[in-house]
């Protein structure tokens, strides 16, 4: 974790010195540059699924949300603002945990990317920024997010879905995912030099 002068779990680097320590924890860690982030907080993701519509994607688990009273059944969901909430925030019936939180983060995500790319015109840029409001804050400018539509929209077809491994450890009774160098190289190799 770059900026605090001792070594920690790196996602507390944005507890500690929110996205300026996490993005340079990361550059860091992967000896990478990374130029833009976006930053959106749970109800702000609510209310951008809600203002596309809806997105779909497929579940693998069958559980019930009780506070939500939704069944998210194996198969295509259709799921609206409140109801993506419950589907990243699950992990307790989930058999791998933390891990299956986030690869469901990552489902939305890319669910939401896809739906957004299909909704979306430059006039609809800015309706969708000011949605969101003060549950969003990125380094990106308007002229950004219109360029990255405009000529980019086609890249959201390559996306590469990968999470660091490791071991799983405890330190001090805090639980630790201890990634070899080994794996960093690897991942560092990955997006520096992408396969062709």
């Amino acid at each position: 974790m770059v900026g605090k002068g001792f070594e920690d779990k790196i996602n507390h680097a944005y507890a500690f010195g929110g996205p300026d320590m996490s993005i340079e924890s990361v550059e860091n860690l992967l000896n990478i540059d990374l130029d833009y982030y976006v930053q959106i907080n749970m109800e702000g993701l609510s209310n951008l699924v809600d203002t596309l519509g809806g997105i779909s994607l497929a579940n693998e688990l069958d559980w019930y949300d009780s506070g939500r009273k939704f069944h998210y059944a194996p198969g295509e969901l259709q799921l609206n603002g409140d109801q993506t909430m419950g589907y990243v925030r699950m992990r307790y019936e989930d058999p791998a945990g933390d891990f299956g939180r986030t690869k469901r983060q990552r489902q939305v995500i890319e669910a939401i990317v896809n739906k957004g790319a299909s909704f979306a015109s430059v006039n609809k840029i800015q309706g969708v920024v000011d949605v969101l409001g003060d549950n969003m804050s990125t380094n990106m400018d308007f002229n950004v997010m219109k360029d990255l539509l405009t000529n980019y929209s086609g890249v959201r077809k390559n996306v590469e879905n990968y999470m660091l491994s490791g071991s799983g450890t405890k330190i001090d009774g805090v639980y630790y995912l201890v990634v070899p160098d080994e794996e960093i190289q690897k991942v560092h190799g990955m997006i520096v030099e992408p396969e062709v």
